[in-house]
């Protein structure tokens, strides 16, 4: 397997989000994604609405995974349409309608020529692909005079007191089998916005969502099934054993859950 270098030195991996890990058609696959999106969706349409989003505006949901903010571009924004965009387009199944397209497709093919929009959007996709400032060069290429890019990436604030618990020292397991299993990298994303800039879009701004994390909940729901799915990725690092990945997942359902979890970085930037 291949892999880039970051510069720590760190290797990272050259196999692909949906294929090497989190593969869609593992049976809660939709179930684990979907219980990210009840957290982090309210968040995003918020943003969307504020931008804009509605009829008269032909929107690209990028790496559009189960479809939900897809459905309330087309449902609840009432946009006039809406393309959505995966390497894998079987969650979407339950998607239709005349102001839906459905396009399978991985964003780093160079062929693909998807048109333009007045709103792209993108979540969590970005920092799992290489070349990732290349691909927002891309995805502003796309934009119609006036339209919005809209990025969405993971960050991460971590208790810098704490060095040693299992709910720590798995989730760095994590950060660092993702990297070494699929090249995921979070360095870059508190860059967006200098990368918007440098794009030439204008009004570029920019927030963060930390959301807590909170036993029993969606998000929690949400680590839970990563680590499980994760857990011989997790254990190969040498960061963890069996043990302490159990003991972290009993954390996360255990009332004495107190954990600011990996919260969101919105970038956002409007084309002139």
């Amino acid at each position: 397997m291949t892999g880039t270098h970051s510069q720590d030195g760190e290797q990272a991996g050259g196999g692909r989000y949906g294929k090497d890990l989190f593969e869609p058609e593992h049976p809660h696959e939709a179930e684990r994604i979907d219980a990210a999106a009840l957290v982090y969706d309210p968040v995003t349409t918020r943003r969307l609405k504020a931008l804009g989003a509605g009829p008269g505006r032909r929107c690209l949901e990028v790496g559009a995974g189960t479809g939900t903010v897809a459905r309330w571009l087309l449902e609840e924004a009432g946009v006039d349409e809406v393309v959505a965009l995966d390497r894998d387009t079987g969650p979407l199944a339950g998607l239709a309608g005349p102001r839906l397209r459905v396009v399978e497709a991985d964003l780093t093919d160079e062929s693909l020529r998807p048109g333009g929009f007045d709103l792209v959007h993108a979540r969590f996709v970005l920092m799992h692909l290489p070349e990732r400032r290349r691909l927002i060069s891309r995805l502003a290429g796309w934009l119609n005079p006036g339209g919005w890019l809209v990025l969405g990436d993971a960050v991460e604030l971590p208790d810098v007191l704490d060095t040693s618990s299992a709910y720590r020292r798995t989730m760095d397991a994590m950060w660092q089998a993702l990297r070494a299993t699929i090249g995921t990298d979070t360095s870059s994303v508190p860059a967006y916005p200098h990368f918007l800039r440098e794009e030439g879009l204008r009004n570029v701004a920019a927030d963060l969502f930390c959301p807590p994390l909170v036993a029993g909940g969606p998000l929690a729901r949400f680590w839970s099934e990563t680590w499980s799915r994760m857990q011989p990725a997790l254990e190969a690092t040498g960061r963890v054993d069996a043990g302490v990945v159990e003991e972290a997942l009993a954390y996360l359902a255990s009332p004495r859950l107190a954990e600011l979890g990996p919260g969101m970085a919105m970038t956002w930037g409007q084309r002139r």
